[in-house]
C-alpha cells in the first residue's frame, strides 16, 4: 500500500520532543524513512492510536504502549472473509462464528473438515483455542443444548474449554481457490475456471484525482483487487476533466487554499471491483489519494463475477482413457472404491469437478464439453442421466472435500504472517469420515 503524503507531512512538522498520536503503522514507517531515524522497537502491527515521541533528525524513535495486543478471533475471521466472503455462501448455509467471542485472543488454530468430540480434544492437547471447520457444527437453528446428543456435548465442551469455533463452508466451495479449485489441482488439471458462475457481485468504483497521482492510486487499488477482467489485471478507464472545490476553515487542501474556490485538472478513474472486496479497495484508495476528502462513486453492475462460482472445469495435460483416469482419482484421493458410469475405453481430456455434492452441475458440465464430471453423493438417476453423454464419477464426499483443509491452512498461515503474528496453525489428524469400505 502506498503511503499518503499528507500524513507524512503532519508527522514531520511536529516540534521535536513532542508527542502525537498515530493511527496507522504506514505513516510511522514513512516518517522513519524520511528522517533517517533509528528504532529499537519497530512494531509489527498497527498501533491503534499509540503515542510516538518525535526526536530530532538522526535520533531514536520511541514507541509508547499499545503494541502488544494479541491476535483475536475477529482477526482470523477477517482473514477467512477476505478469501471466502460469506456473501457468496448458499442462502441456507450457516458459515461464520458458531461458538465463542470475536474479541477472544487466539493462542492457536486447528483446522478440520468436521467438528466432533475427538477434534475438540485434539484442540485442547495442542492448546489451540480456535477451531476452523469446513462443515458447520450448527447447520440448523439451535433449539436446545442437549448433552445426550453429540452436537450438545460438542457445544458444552467448547464452552467449558474456552474454544471458539467458526466454519467456512459453501463460501469456501464457491470462492476462487476454494474446494473445487484445490480438487482440480490435485487431479493435475490445467486452464482451470469456474464451471458455473451465477454470481453477479461485481461493482464499478469511480474516483477523481489530479493527473500526477493517477498511477499511484490506480496501482494501490489494483493491489487491493480492483481492475481484474478475465486474464487481465490493472484494467481501468481514465478521462480528463475539471474538478472544483472550496475548503472551509477546518480544511487543509492538498491543492490551493481553504476558503477559495479552486479548479484543478483532474482525471476520472474507473475500475471494476469484486463486491466483497470493495471496502478493502476503498481503504487502499483513501490511503493513496492525495486529497483530504476523497470523492468516489460505487455503481452496481449486472456483470457475472468471474472470481466466484460452483465447481471447476479444466484440461488434463494429455488425454487418457477413463480407466486410467479413474486409477489416478483413486490414488490421488486415497479412496479404495469409486462409483462411476461411462465407457472405460473413452478418451478423457476435459474434466469437470465439484467437491462434495455436485451432481446438479451435470448439465452444465455437458454444455461446457466435459468428458467426465468428478463429484460425490451421486444419485442412481443421475447416473442414468449421464449415460452416453458424459462419464460420471462419485469419489466420495469426504475424499473430494478433504483437500480444502490444506487451502484453509494456507490462507490462515498467509494471513497470520501478513499480520506478523506468532500464532500456530495446525492440521487436524482426526479422520471424521463416517463412511467405511470393505
Amino acid at each position: 500500500m502506498r503511503r499518503p503524503a499528507r500524513w507524512v507531512g503532519l508527522l514531520a512538522s511536529q516540534p521535536e520532543g513532542s508527542y502525537i498520536r498515530v493511527e496507522r503503522l504506514l505513516f510511522l514507517t514513512e516518517y522513519v524513512e524520511a528522517k533517517r531515524l533509528r528504532s529499537s522497537r519497530i512494531p509489527h502491527r498497527e498501533p491503534n492510536g499509540s503515542e510516538i515521541h518525535i526526536p530530532p533528525p538522526g535520533g531514536i524513535l520511541c514507541f509508547l504502549g499499545g503494541w502488544g495486543d494479541p491476535m483475536t478471533v475477529r482477526a482470523a475471521l477477517d482473514i477467512l472473509e477476505e478469501w471466502a466472503p460469506q456473501e457468496i455462501a448458499w442462502d441456507r448455509d450457516n458459515p461464520g462464528l458458531q461458538c465463542g467471542s470475536p474479541d477472544a485472543p487466539v493462542t492457536g488454530i486447528l483446522v478440520a473438515l468436521d467438528v466432533d468430540e475427538e477434534v475438540i480434544e485434539e484442540a485442547k492437547r495442542k492448546k489451540a483455542n480456535l477451531i476452523v471447520s469446513h462443515h458447520p457444527l450448527l447447520f440448523k437453528p439451535l433449539e436446545r443444548v442437549d448433552t445426550r446428543k453429540p452436537s450438545g456435548r460438542c457445544i458444552s465442551s467448547l464452552l467449558e474449554a474456552g474454544i471458539s469455533l467458526t466454519s467456512v463452508h459453501t463460501n469456501a466451495d464457491f470462492t476462487s481457490g476454494g474446494t473445487s479449485f484445490v480438487l482440480a489441482e490435485k487431479l493435475g488439471l490445467q486452464k482451470v475456471v469456474p464451471l458455473h458462475s451465477p454470481f453477479r457481485l461485481q461493482k464499478k468504483i469511480v474516483t477523481f484525482l489530479p493527473a500526477e497521482h493517477v498511477e499511484a492510486v490506480a496501482s494501490a487499488m489494483a493491489d487491493a483487487g480492483a481492475g481484474i477482467i478475465g486474464n487481465y489485471d490493472h484494467c481501468s478507464f481514465r478521462l480528463g476533466g475539471t474538478g472544483t472545490f472550496r475548503g472551509n476553515d477546518a480544511a487543509h487542501p492538498a491543492v490551493g487554499r481553504a476558503g477559495r474556490v479552486e479548479q484543478v485538472n483532474e482525471v476520472r478513474l474507473e475500475v471494476v471491483a469484486p463486491g466483497p472486496k470493495v471496502e478493502s479497495i476503498l481503504r487502499a484508495l483513501r490511503a493513496a489519494h492525495p486529497y483530504e476528502e476523497v470523492a468516489y462513486d460505487i455503481y452496481p453492475t449486472e456483470n457475472r463475477s468471474a472470481e466466484y462460482g460452483m465447481g471447476t472445469i479444466g484440461e488434463l495435460p494429455r488425454p487418457c482413457s477413463l480407466r486410467s483416469f479413474l486409477v489416478k482419482v483413486r490414488k490421488v484421493l486415497a479412496i479404495p472404491h469409486l462409483r462411476f458410469s461411462g465407457d472405460l475405453a473413452h478418451q478423457i481430456r476435459r474434466v469437470a469437478v465439484c467437491g462434495g455434492s455436485g451432481a446438479d452441475l451435470l448439465e452444465e458440465a455437458v454444455q461446457k464439453g466435459a468428458d467426465v464430471l468428478v463429484t460425490a453423493d451421486v444419485r442412481y438417476h443421475s447416473f442414468h442421466a449421464s449415460s452416453g453423454r458424459i462419464a460420471l464419477v462419485d469419489a466420495g464426499h469426504y475424499e473430494t472435500e478433504r483437500p480444502v483443509v490444506d487451502m484453509i491452512i494456507e490462507v490462515l498461515k498467509r494471513g497470520v504472517r501478513r499480520r506478523h503474528e506468532n500464532v500456530p496453525v495446525y492440521e487436524s489428524s482426526v479422520s471424521t469420515n463416517p463412511v467405511h469400505y470393505i
